[in-house]
């Protein structure tokens, strides 16, 4: 009741429990303020509100949300699109609960008998490979890029910042050795001591006394410091800084399996652990299949259950030894789908972001038949949806608009899907539709070869892709569609303007007005119109607000307690101080700028070559709704797809390749950004490609590429390459039998 975060507009909705809801509307609605913000968020806050505050400190804290109340929350499962991490020592296996499952069947009817499911474990002293500690490759200092001989050490002859003159660990080495002689002129003993010494006291000062540091040497202390230490817990400077002066190869004691000799060398019908985690998801269903155990019947039934479901939501191209660092954001999602599976628990609430994306039309089926599994469960299944099969399953739908921003946070309809497709709603009237293949399509004005492609599972593709025109490059998830367009086409045509699915970088402090560019020149046509300095115009510089540093908002840390988040009385949230707000920029100040929506901005800066350009993007691509001081934390995906498009579309004759560039749009924002793609090519010139699995763009393409048949070993094949037409009537491939049933 009384829903107010973000744009939501204090309105009232009933969600029922132990069904499927989908909530949709455009982008930018307030889909994502309901069901996470909102709805999610206070069903976590209370869960927490449950336990000790001791726990509570280590929990993300979350503030309430702007709700008047929220009646009979059930506890919540929040399955979003962030990426897994885990480091490296987490796999498809270990984040499934799969491999746990393997070890145990390992450890009772594996031949010879080794001992427990711990001797089959790479993260596990009694399983892990010795040389590699498990990680499966082994890294070590670069000699030649760590130490220079020809220098002193005086001279910096230790390269890694670690080391650097005058640092602590310098004055180690400065005190043990002559820190003036080059390192070529020491002894074999000196320079074995410098690199791999242990033991023995070091004399060091430090603030004026004299400390007896423990010796190692350069080598020995850069492993400890950096090499050993689990990547996860470093930062990119750092990993970065390591690579550098280290080098990686594939271990060669356990070959890259991470397992000891003992474990390796225990096998069931002839495979051992290795051999099973490293088949894809179907081969290893395809060989559960065919063991006979029956010491450990209920072990092996619960091993192709759980592999059977990741064949089932269209991951069947993963292998168990798979990083879960390589996974993308739709696959990690779908990860998340599969652990939930195996839960005996009931009566929660599941909330899923978009859980479509990522799949084809294929694939859909099946995560429509995973969601319904979890409600017969007895479970509330609560997902933002923006893909019309997915929707049409739902047993109840929330449609949130009528427009985005402003325009939007209202209920516009709530009821079954039958009604929602005659409510005359812009979702209903989409769901009514039906994809149309163009009528008459572009001829290309050139090609662009693709020679060789033998990336991952890509079979020696050759393939010729047409320039000024739209390209749809198609196939099952997992067929090679990201391996012949990033790994292949952009490395043999660089010149490529690449839009992927990496989110923008982004803080709390970041805005549409600074990710754009557009702040840069806002400033300098402020400080011009006033005679001032530009930094005078900056939230983060001079012209900060002094309670609340230029953050808009003052966060109370209450330690053990959930933190409050307020905004700043000073400012009201305006981020400037009063003298800063004082300067005007025909008449309006740079609070007011910043509150304006990108269409108002547009009509303000009207005749300025620097910011005209920027914001006619963001209205180009549809997002003429935002405010130019709206943090970029409170933008949906599909709105952070389309800024990173919007910074591309100045370049005249380009070639672009854009990674599902519908991800996150609503079925009429579709029409838009293929109206946006379609200006590209006929007034610009462009040569656009987007890998997609949409069936409406797919359907106004002129030209498709169609990978396949399958995802993984079963894949990387060139299937068809034609006109849309031509792939309705083309047999053998996913791509055109949806179609083809799309537009009949």
């Amino acid at each position: 009741m009384g829903a107010r975060e973000h744009n939501l507009t204090g309105f009232d909705v009933d969600i029922p429990k132990r069904v499927i809801t989908a909530v949709t509307g455009v982008s930018g609605s307030g889909k994502s303020s309901l069901v996470f913000d909102t709805v999610a968020a206070e069903a976590q806050r209370q869960f927490h509100e449950t336990l000790p505050a001791f726990v509570r400190s280590f929990l993300p804290h979350r503030a309430r949300p702007d709700v008047d109340a929220i009646e009979h929350l059930p506890a919540v499962v929040l399955v979003d699109q962030r990426r897994l991490g885990g480091g490296s020592r987490s796999t498809v296996g270990t984040i499934t609960d799969i491999s746990p499952l393997l070890r145990l069947m390992f450890s009772r009817a594996g031949e010879p008998y080794i001992g427990p499911a711990d001797c089959f474990s790479f993260n596990m002293p009694a399983g892990m490979c010795p040389a590699c500690e498990g990680l499966g490759v082994v890294t070590d200092v670069d000699l030649a890029a760590f130490v220079d001989p020809s220098r002193s050490l005086a001279d910096g002859a230790l390269l890694a910042p670690a080391f650097k003159v005058g640092t602590w660990h310098w004055q180690i080495f400065a005190n043990r050795f002559d820190a003036t002689r080059p390192i070529a002129e020491y002894s074999d003993a000196e320079r074995n001591d410098l690199l791999y010494g242990e033991g023995g006291k070091v004399a060091v000062e430090n603030l004026g006394q004299q400390i007896n540091a423990t010796y190692e040497g350069a080598v020995v202390k850069f492993r400890r410091l950096y090499v050993r230490k689990d990547s996860a817990e470093a930062s990119e400077r750092t990993k970065r800084m390591v690579a550098r002066y280290t080098t990686s190869a594939l271990c060669p004691d356990c070959r890259g399996t991470r397992l000891s000799p003992a474990a390796l060398d225990c096998r069931i019908d002839g495979r051992n652990i290795a051999d099973l985690s490293s088949l894809e998801a179907t081969e290893l269903l395809a060989a559960l299949a065919e063991f006979d155990l029956p010491t450990v019947a209920p072990v092996l039934a619960g091993l192709r259950r759980r592999v059977g479901h990741l064949v089932e939501i269209g991951l069947g191209y993963l292998s168990l030894d798979r990083a879960t660092d390589t996974l993308s954001g739709g696959e990690s999602q779908r990860i998340k789908i599969v652990r939930q599976l195996a839960s005996t628990l009931s009566d929660l609430l599941y909330v899923f972001d978009e859980p479509s994306i990522g799949l084809h039309a294929r694939d859909v089926g099946r995560l429509t038949g995973l969601l319904t599994t979890l409600r017969d469960n007895g479970n509330t299944v609560l997902v933002v949806e923006h893909d019309r099969d997915v929707i049409s399953a739902a047993d109840h739908v929330v449609d949130i608009g009528p427009g985005a921003g402003s325009a939007g946070g209202q209920v516009v309809f709530a009821g079954t899907v039958a009604a929602l497709a005659d409510s005359g709603t812009v979702t209903g009237r989409c769901l009514k539709a039906r994809p149309e293949l163009k009528p008459q399509v572009r001829w290309p004005t050139g090609w662009l070869p693709v020679v060789g492609g033998a990336l991952h599972n890509l079979r020696d593709v050759n393939v010729e892709i047409p320039t000024g025109v739209l390209t749809a490059v198609t196939g099952v998830a997992g067929s090679g569609k990201s391996s012949l367009m990033y790994g292949v086409f952009c490395a043999q045509h660089p010149e490529a303007v690449v839009v992927d699915q990496s989110a923008p970088t982004v803080n709390r402090r970041s805005s549409i007005a600074t990710y754009t560019g557009a702040m840069d020149p806002i400033r300098k046509a402020f400080a011009r119109a006033n005679g001032v300095g530009a930094a005078l115009f900056s939230a983060n510089s001079a012209g900060a607000c002094q309670t609340c540093e230029g953050a808009g908002v003052i966060v109370t840390d209450l330690a053990f307690l959930e933190g409050i988040t307020s905004v700043c009385r000073t400012c009201e949230g305006r981020r400037y101080s009063a003298e800063v707000l004082e300067y005007s920029l025909r008449g309006a100040s740079i609070g007011d700028v910043l509150d304006m929506t990108v269409a108002d901005a547009l009509e303000f800066f009207a005749g300025n070559r620097s910011v005209q350009p920027i914001l006619q993007g963001l209205v180009d691509v549809g997002l003429d709704y935002l405010r130019l001081g709206q943090p970029l934390p409170s933008l949906s995906g599909g709105e952070c797809q389309r800024i990173k498009l919007a910074s591309q579309l100045h370049r005249s004759g380009a070639v672009y390749v854009l990674d599902e560039p519908t991800t996150g749009l609503h079925m009429s924002d579709v029409d838009r950004l293929v109206e946006v793609l379609d200006r590209l090519v006929d007034e610009r010139g462009a040569s656009v490609i987007v890998i997609e699995h949409n069936l409406e763009v797919i359907a106004r393409a002129d030209w498709i590429i169609d990978l396949g048949p399958e995802g993984g070993s079963a894949g990387g094949e060139l299937l068809f390459s034609g006109t849309p037409a031509d792939l309705v009537a083309f047999t053998g491939s996913h791509t055109g039998d949806a179609l083809r049933e799309a537009v009949r």
